[in-house]
């Protein structure tokens, strides 16, 4: 199980309940919701077929198809883990979390690969990314300055930009007029600094395209090059959600990606957060 099973070690600790081939589910509750939620785990983490975990729990396909059904919102409601019972669920709670502890936040685009859609939608062009020229869907992810994940949205088409998804998340709203933080993004996001107050920082402009003194080039660079050393936190946080194989390329439905992003995260949240445990460091 790996990173999954540490997400989830105080529920579980040992192997499945055994059971007869023609029960299916065992007759403890807290044991059927345990393997409820480890089947549920496992095509997050390893990105395999539902066929696997009905193998595991020698029940039919349909059965485990149902239990991911149930789980996955559940999953996906408990929001990002920051303490010991505290979570965030919403872009607000993230906003306010951060500017009460004077912490940077950053926030990028990742883009996930899905199935093209049926031919003669009319929508069907709109999952075209114009970054990949692939059919994908696109979140926007909100880390701490360390890179530790605090939400990830709702996915949206491919084809919407950054600063697009940014401002349908509500990000400008929050921050006009909001807590005084600070956002680090990249050049995708410019122009949300002059909506925000200067609470979102993008990378310079380049004031001279041709014949750039060279004092100003060394000045650009150096700038450049510290907004980049301190955004590239987002993302090592967006590769850690990628590691979980559901969202390196979503082979399901569409209607279901947004609650597997929001899930993965918040188990990435709960990870991230139980490996800064001076008892688990020992």
């Amino acid at each position: 199980m790996g990173d999954g099973a540490r997400a989830v070690a105080s529920l579980h600790s040992g192997p499945p309940t055994p059971r007869h081939p023609t029960r299916g589910l065992p007759p403890c509750r807290e044991s059927r919701r345990v393997d409820r939620l480890l089947a549920t785990l496992v095509p997050l983490r390893h990105g395999v077929t539902h066929d696997v975990p009905a193998c595991w729990f020698n029940v039919d396909r349909s059965t485990v198809t149902r239990a991911i059904g149930e789980v996955r919102p559940l999953l996906a409601e408990r929001g990002c883990t920051i303490g010991p019972g505290v979570r965030l669920r919403t872009l607000a709670e993230d906003v306010y979390h951060l500017g009460a502890g004077e912490q940077t936040g950053i926030i990028d685009g990742t883009e996930i690969r899905v199935r093209r859609p049926a031919a003669g939608r009319k929508d069907r062009d709109t999952f075209i990314s114009g970054k990949n020229k692939q059919n994908a869907v696109k979140s926007m992810a909100v880390t701490d300055g360390e890179g530790r994940v605090l939400w990830c949205s709702p996915t949206g088409p491919g084809s919407c930009a950054d600063i697009t998804h940014a401002r349908q998340a509500g990000l400008v709203k929050l921050l006009d007029g909001g807590p005084v933080v600070e956002i680090l993004a990249d050049a995708g996001y410019q122009g949300l600094g002059a909506r925000t107050g200067g609470r979102v920082v993008t990378p310079p402009h380049r004031t001279f395209k041709k014949n750039a003194p060279d004092r100003y080039e060394e000045m650009y660079e150096r700038r450049r090059k510290a907004h980049s050393s301190r955004r590239i936190r987002v993302e090592h946080g967006i590769a850690h959600l990628k590691n979980w194989r559901a969202l390196a390329r979503h082979l399901g439905r569409r209607e279901h990606i947004s609650d597997t992003v929001r899930a993965v995260a918040g188990l990435l949240s709960h990870q991230q957060t139980a490996d800064l445990n001076p008892r688990r460091q020992r």
